[in-house]
Order: structure tokens, then C-alpha cells, then sequence
């Protein structure tokens, strides 16, 4: 299932978990890819239970790159 979608030049997805530490594990996988692959997108959990995700290549001058859809496919693969 497709959670990314494309605003302006940042892809972004929000993500609904049970509670706090569902959210928690699941941003703290998150993390170790994004050190993996030295690509750090925004992250953060808001409402206890949600978490957003706002994915740029700010090396390309902040639009989005193949870098930004190959974290988003690998991030909803890490929810799913």
C-alpha cells in the first residue's frame, strides 16, 4: 500500500499506530534506515500515537529525488 504522497517538492505520509510505543518502535526503525542510507528525513510523532513523515533531498536543492521515493518504499515496507 502506497502511504507517501507528493506535496509541492517534499514527499510526506502519516502513519497511525495502537499507542505511544508503537509509534515509538516503529519511528526508532525508521532511524536506523535513514543512518543506513545518510538520508534523514523529517520525523515526528504528534498525538501519542501518530507519526508524519516529510522526506526532501536537500542536496538537490529541497525537491524530491529518486533518494526520497526509494526511503518512502522502504519505510512503508517497514510498516506494512
Amino acid at each position: 500500500m502506497k502511504y507517501f504522497e507528493q506535496m509541492d517538492d517534499v514527499l510526506t505520509a502519516d502513519f497511525s499506530f495502537d499507542n505511544f510505543t508503537e509509534a515509538l518502535n516503529f519511528v526508532n526503525k525508521c532511524g536506523e534506515l535513514f543512518e543506513e542510507h545518510n538520508h534523514h528525513p523529517d520525523i515526528s510523532i504528534y498525538d501519542y500515537c501518530q507519526v508524519n513523515i516529510m522526506s526532501t533531498t536537500h542536496d538537490a536543492g529541497n525537491t524530491v529525488t529518486e533518494k526520497d521515493r526509494g526511503m518512502a518504499n522502504a519505510i512503508e515496507k517497514i510498516f506494512d
